[in-house]
């Protein structure tokens, strides 16, 4: 018996060294370099953005350097996949994006994914409206004339893509505004949109304020509506679409930060500590407000942050099927 009993003993033991060692792995960490913040999409836009403004400070925060790594495509599905498949060891982590998690989520057939469960997420960083553009030296001068010009003639608003969250805030205003001549022009991005804008083949567009910032300085582009909830300061002339009589029509992209499922509670509860410190770094603070992209105060994080795009996924969810918005991969 007294064999039997150190035998026991011994092997139960060895059960528990796998555990064991995963905590003094993660109360290590991090151990080495480099780390990965993944973007989904290519270099320039907002998730990139923001993600080569976060590398610095965090790898300063964790004392190991923290690289950048671009994987794009299949509108940020094969990236956001890419780390869904990533060893949940606090080295690769994805800079998530509202785009996929919510609005790819909502309206394509399927994902090799599950948005909220195979990730552990840990911030929600920054968020951007949507605005409604028109050509600077555009007859549409106002929402008003906007509504006009879509109740008797065809009118088209171009956007990123089927699904995107533009798209769903056209529907949803052409819906609720019975604007019956209102047309959606997708195209594969917000760049070649932006073209067909300035050369006058489509009438408006609906996108990001991140990127429109200085043509609407400088008046090559006119912002009709903005999809906050209150008016902006540095553009206290664009109305909401709250106050133009559509209070549903409140949007933002939002960009967070996750790893894959599973890791380890000290490695996120660390990086739930750091994050809203490294959004605060004077670089962030000028850079995020030159670009008109909103930090929460506080940031939410951990199941704040899952509780968010939770509610966010339900409705798109519900629109898409509304107005039978389906993407294709």
């Amino acid at each position: 018996m007294m064999h039997r009993r150190h035998l026991l003993g011994a092997t139960a033991g060895l059960l528990a060294t796998p555990a064991i060692a995963s905590a003094q792995t993660a109360a290590a960490w991090p151990a080495r370099a480099p780390i990965r913040l993944v973007a989904q999409f290519p270099p320039g836009g907002l998730v990139d953005t923001i993600t080569r403004l976060v590398a610095p400070p965090l790898s300063a925060a964790l004392g190991q350097n923290v690289l950048v790594e671009n994987r794009a495509g299949a509108g940020g599905v094969i990236g956001t996949d890419y780390v869904a498949k990533q060893p949940a060891d606090g080295y690769t982590f994805l800079m998530t994006h509202a785009s996929v998690m919510v609005y790819s989520a909502a309206t394509l057939p399927r994902l090799p994914f599950d948005p909220i469960g195979d990730f552990t997420h840990l911030a929600l960083l920054v968020e951007a409206p949507s605005v409604l553009l028109v050509r600077g030296d555009s007859p549409i001068r106002s929402f008003a004339d906007y509504l006009q010009a879509a109740r008797t003639r065809p009118t088209r608003y171009g956007s990123s893509g089927i699904g995107s969250a533009p798209h769903m805030l056209g529907a949803m205003l052409a819906g609720q505004a019975n604007l019956t001549q209102l047309d959606h022009a997708p195209y594969a991005g917000s760049a070649p949109a932006m073209r067909d804008l300035l050369g006058g083949h489509i009438e408006s567009l609906i996108d990001p304020i991140t990127t429109n910032v200085e043509a609407m300085n400088n008046g090559t582009l006119r912002a009709l509506a903005i999809s906050t909830s209150a008016r902006l300061p540095a553009f206290p002339n664009v109305p909401t679409f709250v106050e133009l009589g559509f209070p549903a029509l409140v949007q933002t992209q939002w960009v967070g930060i996750s790893a894959p499922r599973g890791l380890p509670a000290p490695i996120a509860e660390r990086m739930i500590r750091e994050m809203p410190a490294v959004m605060r770094t004077p670089a962030i603070v000028t850079r995020t407000t030159e670009l008109q992209t909103l930090p929460r105060n506080p940031i939410p994080t951990g199941q704040d942050f899952v509780n968010i795009m939770t509610s966010e996924l339900a409705t798109a969810r519900q629109v898409a099927q509304r107005y039978n918005i389906q993407a294709t991969s």
